[in-house]
């Protein structure tokens, strides 16, 4: 909502807000006036009120989504969706339409170092990441469409994976210009970024960008210098010689995908901090993972930064191993760690050379951080 509140001001509209605590979003807000308070005051007489999802209900108003739309309906639009990789497609495409002059717009879900932000407020293009997960994605009406790929996801609005291409087939025919990423060959390029699924989304921004007008040779120049978004494999230091990393995926793909780029890396083993994006998914994700990291050179998955403790078919939410013991005998099965044994652990298990990964949603966050503020 921050994100979509810069750019309508900058578009001309008068705006102010609420919100329930000040957080870093709010940083950016510079000349915007927000109320900070267990409970709005409401809106002016003659304001029009937006109100995010967190609050939907409580507060009358349109939607978040109905604000998207009316932003996108209002210039001329790229949106990227798909399962896996709209971050750093969209952020791609914001970044080299950026870089060659072309004063892009966008709405991204994750800060882009390079970029500045999540959100940029020029007069060309506006670069939007799209969210499949409630549907909303529907009401959008870009000129151009990309779909980075299909795949069961959220597993809370839909019920399998066709229904998934169902909504995306829909959403398609009313779009002028359409990418599919899944029918295209990987980037073989020059890329700063590793991993063959940024290979696959460098694809699909440069067919998006030539869509736009930007031609491949322009657009290849440019994107060999694009570092990333924040999201992915984000190296939040190096503590001594083991260097800690942080990424938000959740899907059985996702992670995957990060661990092959971090396998192509230099470095040595890899200690994994695990947490499910969806408490009710924590089995789940523990079997895919025993089958898919059976051979992989993983010293723990382990879910130790819990956002909340609800107990799942006897999973409480803090360890996810139980599934994965008889691929990993002696992982602790059963221990229930605090934060602070949880550290503990992570420090008794690397060792010089490691590199530490820390996947999921949440207080995953503070794990990074935790760690290398113990091992410095």
């Amino acid at each position: 909502m921050s994100a979509y509140a810069l750019l309508a001001r900058a578009w001309g509209a008068e705006v102010r807000g609420w919100d329930r605590a000040r957080t870093p979003y709010l940083e950016q807000l510079e000349g915007i006036d927000v109320e900070i308070s267990d409970e709005p005051s409401g809106p002016p007489d003659g304001w029009e009120a937006f109100v995010s999802t967190a609050f939907a209900g409580r507060i009358p108003g349109k939607t978040r989504a109905e604000l998207l739309a009316e932003l996108v309906s209002l210039r001329d639009s790229i949106v990227v969706a798909g399962a896996h990789g709209k971050t750093t497609t969209s952020s791609m495409i914001a970044f080299c339409l950026e870089r060659l002059g072309r004063d892009p717009a966008w709405l991204i879900g994750a800060d882009v170092p390079q970029l500045g932000g999540n959100a940029g407020t020029g007069e060309g293009w506006l670069v939007v990441e799209g969210d499949e997960s409630d549907r909303t994605i529907a009401e959008l009406r870009p000129r151009i469409a990309v779909v980075t790929n299909v795949d069961l996801d959220h597993h809370a609005t839909f019920g399998s994976r066709a229904e998934v291409a169902e909504l995306f087939d829909g959403w398609l025919a009313s779009v002028p210009a359409v990418v599919r990423g899944e029918e295209l060959p990987p980037y073989d390029g020059p890329l700063a970024i590793a991993g063959a699924h940024n290979r696959r989304n460098a694809a699909s921004a440069l067919a998006a960008l030539e869509l736009a007008g930007v031609s491949r040779e322009e657009a290849i120049g440019v994107l060999a210098e694009f570092r990333g978004a924040a999201r992915r494999l984000e190296h939040r230091g190096d503590a001594g010689s083991v260097a800690v990393y942080d990424d938000y995926a959740h899907h059985p793909a996702e992670i995957a995908a990060t661990l092959d780029a971090l396998r192509n890396g230099e470095g040595g083993r890899l200690l994994v901090l695990f947490q499910p994006h969806l408490y009710s998914r924590t089995r789940h994700l523990a079997r895919e993972l025993a089958d898919s990291l059976a051979a992989a050179d993983i010293v723990a998955v382990t879910d130790v930064y819990p956002a909340r403790e609800e107990s799942i078919e006897g999973v409480t939410g803090k360890l996810v191993v139980d599934a994965l013991a008889d691929r990993r005998p002696g992982m602790l099965v059963g221990w229930t760690p605090s934060v602070e044994d949880g550290v503990r652990f992570l420090v008794d298990l690397v060792q010089a050379g490691d590199r530490v990964v820390t996947i999921g949603a949440g207080d995953v966050d503070r794990a990074a951080g935790a760690l290398l503020e113990t091992l410095g």
